[in-house]
C-alpha cells in the first residue's frame, strides 16, 4: 500500500485497500434444510417454528432457532444462537457441536452441512 508522508492525515486508494464485499444477512433457511432427505433424516417442526433434524441413526442433529435457541429449564433464551450442528462420537472418538449465529448467512451454514454429509455415509 502506497502512503504519501508529505500528506496530513492517511492518505490510501480502494484499490490499495484492496476492498471486498462479503455475505451478509441471514438469508433463506431452506439452503440448508434441503440437504436433508426425507429417507435419511426426520424433520420436526415444533410450536415455535423451530425446525430439528435428525440422522435416523441419532448421531446428528441440525437445530434451526429463526428467534434464538431456548436454554435450559433455569436458563435464560440463548438469542444469538440460530444453527446448532452436533455429531455424536463413538466409545474411541469424541463427537463435535458448532453453533451459528442468527445472523449467519444460510448459505454459509449450507457449505458447512453439505461438507459434514459428505463425510458421511452407510455402515
Amino acid at each position: 500500500m502506497a502512503l504519501d508522508a508529505t500528506q496530513p492525515g492517511f492518505a490510501t486508494t480502494v484499490a490499495d485497500l484492496r476492498l471486498r464485499s462479503w455475505k451478509l444477512g441471514a438469508g433463506q433457511a431452506m439452503e440448508v434444510i434441503d440437504h436433508f432427505s426425507e429417507p435419511d433424516f426426520t424433520h420436526i417442526v415444533d410450536d415455535r417454528a423451530d425446525v430439528h433434524v435428525s440422522s435416523r441413526d441419532g448421531r446428528f442433529y441440525l437445530g434451526y432457532f429463526p428467534n434464538g435457541r431456548p436454554g435450559g429449564a433455569d436458563e435464560d433464551w440463548v438469542t444469538g444462537e440460530s444453527w446448532v450442528i452436533a455429531v455424536t462420537g463413538t466409545a474411541n472418538v469424541p463427537g463435535y457441536r458448532m453453533a451459528f449465529g442468527t445472523d449467519t448467512p444460510a448459505e454459509i451454514v449450507a457449505g458447512v452441512v453439505a461438507r459434514i454429509l459428505s463425510t458421511s455415509g452407510p455402515l
